[in-house]
């Protein structure tokens, strides 16, 4: 075998991570910072893997070798070719089999110390899903709560600009956590997708130092956070934000501008509520997001849904060591004045 072995923990030691797999697999997650440099199109892989239950191993093998070696020549040309000797990629594929293998072994023919992952993704899913157990526990957590509307998101970029430690879950998960939180034209990333720039953002922090965090439900829209990291959360000290209601009505209205625009998608959203609220509410509402009395409609959101919710959630979930912090409003200078005085506490 010209080509090495590699193994996870040794994923830093390369100059590039070279995902094999098909598409489909890559967008559902891959080693963060790899390149998708596929030995079979997801067609392609359908049509071997068919070959391989429906008639025999050995023609799937014929048939698939010679796919393979056409899309590793493919990217030979397209995607290498201007590489120095002195390259050193890593290859992986779904398990370190023969997809990989195949690219892994051309490469270090031409002459590039090329290794094989161990393992392949499986590996790559078992560390992080082990990670995903133990490093929350190590963090030293400070959450922000409070209603809908209070700006928490922003408080937490504030404070990243004043040089506090943050670690932004709704970003990651490509949602706002409420049933108005899907971002228009963003696809949410698969669940292991998540997972994996969860830990690469976890990773990333120096834990020494304390970390803020927004307060979520287990679930941000299609994606959950790990046990260990809802659980330290909801250990770790509460700094509970208060907002006056118009400050909060006019902070959502410009944070949701997107559904003031296009108040059909508004009205789509809403009916996501239909199994806690009469139609005839529904209708109300719906009429005001067509009609654009989006001040009405967005206080009676957070006076008659949200808030109350909130309420009676508060008292079993971020409990510990609350401390009330007074915002009088949402623009940035304020928020900058609140950050900067968190983290000259920390």
């Amino acid at each position: 075998m010209l080509f090495k072995a590699a193994t996870v923990a040794q994923l830093s030691q390369f100059d590039e991570i070279i995902d094999v797999r098909t598409p489909a697999e890559f967008a559902e997650d891959h080693i963060p910072g790899a390149i998708n440099c596929p030995v079979m199109s997801d067609e392609e892989r359908v049509r071997v893997g068919t070959l391989y239950k429906q008639v025999s191993p050995f023609e799937a093998r014929k048939v698939g070798a010679a796919i393979a070696a056409r899309n590793i020549a493919r990217h030979l040309d397209e995607q290498f070719a201007g590489h120095p000797k002195s390259w050193r990629p890593l290859v992986y594929c779904w398990r370190g089999g023969q997809r990989s293998g195949s690219m892994a072994i051309i490469l270090a023919q031409i002459g590039w110390a090329a290794h094989q992952l161990q393992g392949g993704y499986k590996a790559y899913r078992h560390q992080v899903l082990d990670e995903l157990a133990t490093l929350p526990t190590q963090l030293d957590l400070r959450v922000i709560g409070g209603p809908t509307g209070s700006g928490k998101s922003r408080l937490l970029d504030a404070l990243a600009q004043a040089g506090a430690q943050v670690l932004d879950l709704e970003r990651l998960a490509v949602h706002r956590g409420s049933v108005l939180g899907r971002l228009p034209d963003s696809e949410q990333p698969s669940q292991k997708g998540f997972d994996s720039q969860l830990v690469a953002a976890i990773k990333a922090l120096d834990f020494s130092c304390p970390v803020f965090v927004e307060a979520e439900s287990k679930k941000i829209g299609f994606v959950s956070l790990p046990d260990a990291l809802f659980s330290r959360m909801h250990a770790s000290p509460c700094l509970q934000v208060e907002v006056p209601l118009k400050e909060r009505v006019a902070f959502l209205k410009q944070d949701y501008e997107f559904y003031l625009n296009q108040p059909e998608l508004l009205v789509t959203q809403l009916g996501f509520l239909r199994n806690v609220y009469s139609k005839a509410q529904l209708e109300t509402w719906n009429a005001m997001a067509r009609s654009g009395d989006f001040d009405t409609l967005v206080g009676e959101l957070l006076l008659n849904h949200y808030d109350p919710l909130y309420r009676r959630s508060q008292g079993k979930h971020y409990t510990a060591g609350q401390q009330t912090i007074q915002i009088p409003a949402l623009d940035s200078d304020s928020l900058a004045a609140v950050a900067l005085q968190l983290a000259a506490t920390l």
